[in-house]
């Protein structure tokens, strides 16, 4: 939805372009509504997987019980009990400035595992970023009309984005990233088999592949958030999202090159988008897993990656309960139950000289794990209930 209307705003952009011609006008027409979004900080909820990991259950508890309000249901009576079992019954002040703390960028480079996800991650999100920005900066050069050409470029993101929110729940992430990256980066340098005066064929080729590029910029701001565990998540992405913002400053000398050859800003956006796509092969299918929350976690994910997992286009879903979202309704937990008083003393008597085979039922060790943090020194906590 929300690159829905991102597409929509590009659309108008086209037309408020071909209404102001004046670029010192046109600069403050088009900033000035971005204004709204400092004020947005107050009203934007944070995630309620972000501050469980903290160790923040009352503000995680009030933003689940906002949605569901807002969506038109009721949480079960229970649920904050259950969420409260997840986390440590009772934690020091250090641990809880600890947790609070959390780790840091650093943290992404120290293990191999995560620090090859994250030169990955990092690399796809360089390559979609440049390529996407440099075709829609390209746009308007190719075409005899500037403003239609850059209002196609913009329409033909809508079909890739219809087709991510099938594709994405069937085929999961990684292959349809790297299929997009792919045929974009085909379809740019294509445009090498075209005569110089075939300007209509390099207008169809330059929109198939935005439309790709579109769909696989879609598809990597998901895919990354999965991949980074909960702990790291918003330090990774701004670390990942800020190396990438690096390549835009490359982008205005490759669209300069138009000048001299049409084709070549093509050709470098193209090995770019195919050699991004390619490497993303490399990173673990996140489609039926249950997400890393820790650090830890983050680094056994995807840790027994091997061949036959790349060439596997389908994901398969595991056979034990590991999805995305985990039910709490499923875990074993202990209820607690009002027994009915008893009026006479000797009843009691009676009842402990009596074997009852219901009572000896009653009996039976029930146990229930918590899945907690872990300690400083790396153990996993847990909690029995009897």
């Amino acid at each position: 939805m929300t690159c829905t209307f991102y597409t929509m705003g590009l659309c108008m952009l086209a037309g408020v372009t071909y209404l102001i011609r004046d670029w010192r006008t046109l600069a403050v027409t088009t900033s000035a509504s971005f204004l709204i979004y400092f004020f947005y900080w107050w009203f934007l909820p944070e995630s309620p997987r972000w501050l469980l990991a903290k160790g923040r259950l009352g503000e995680a508890n009030d933003i689940l019980e906002t949605l569901a309000r807002v969506n038109g249901k009721k949480l079960p009576a229970s649920f904050t009990q259950k969420l409260r079992q997840r986390m440590t019954m009772s934690r020091s002040k250090s641990e809880e400035e600890r947790l609070r703390a959390g780790p840091g960028v650093l943290s992404l480079f120290k293990t191999p595992n995560m620090r090859l996800k994250t030169c990955l991650i990092t690399l796809n999100w360089f390559a979609n970023n440049m390529v996407y920005v440099g075709l829609s900066y390209y746009g308007p050069a190719l075409g005899n009309e500037e403003h239609l050409s850059f209002l196609f470029s913009s329409l033909a993101e809508i079909p890739s984005y219809m087709a991510c929110w099938v594709v994405m729940d069937r085929w999961g992430r990684r292959w349809p990233l790297c299929l997009c990256m792919v045929v974009a980066g085909v379809s740019c340098i294509a445009t090498v088999l075209l005569s110089s005066d075939a300007v209509l064929e390099t207008l169809i080729l330059f929109l198939i592949s935005k439309s790709a590029i579109s769909a696989s910029f879609l598809i990597i701001y998901p895919f990354a958030g999965e991949l980074y565990p909960t702990q790291l998540r918003g330090v990774a992405i701004g670390f990942s999202a800020y190396i990438s913002g690096l390549g835009l400053i490359i982008i205005p000398f490759v669209t300069y090159l138009g000048k001299e050859n049409l084709v070549l800003p093509l050709v470098i956006l193209g090995a770019i988008s195919i050699i991004g796509g390619l490497s993303g092969l490399r990173l673990p299918e996140t489609l039926h897993h249950r997400l890393p929350q820790t650090v830890e976690e983050g680094e056994l994910f995807g840790k027994d990656w091997t061949c036959a997992d790349c060439i596997r286009c389908i994901p398969i879903k595991p056979s034990s309960i590991t999805t995305s979202y985990e039910d709490l309704s499923a875990r074993e937990n202990v209820e607690m139950y009002e027994m009915p008083e008893v009026p006479l003393a000797s009843s009691i008597l009676e009842e402990q000289q009596r074997p009852n085979t219901a009572s000896v039922r009653r009996l039976v060790r029930q146990s229930s794990v918590m899945d907690t943090q872990r300690d400083s020194d790396g153990t996993m906590k847990m909690t029995y209930w009897f």
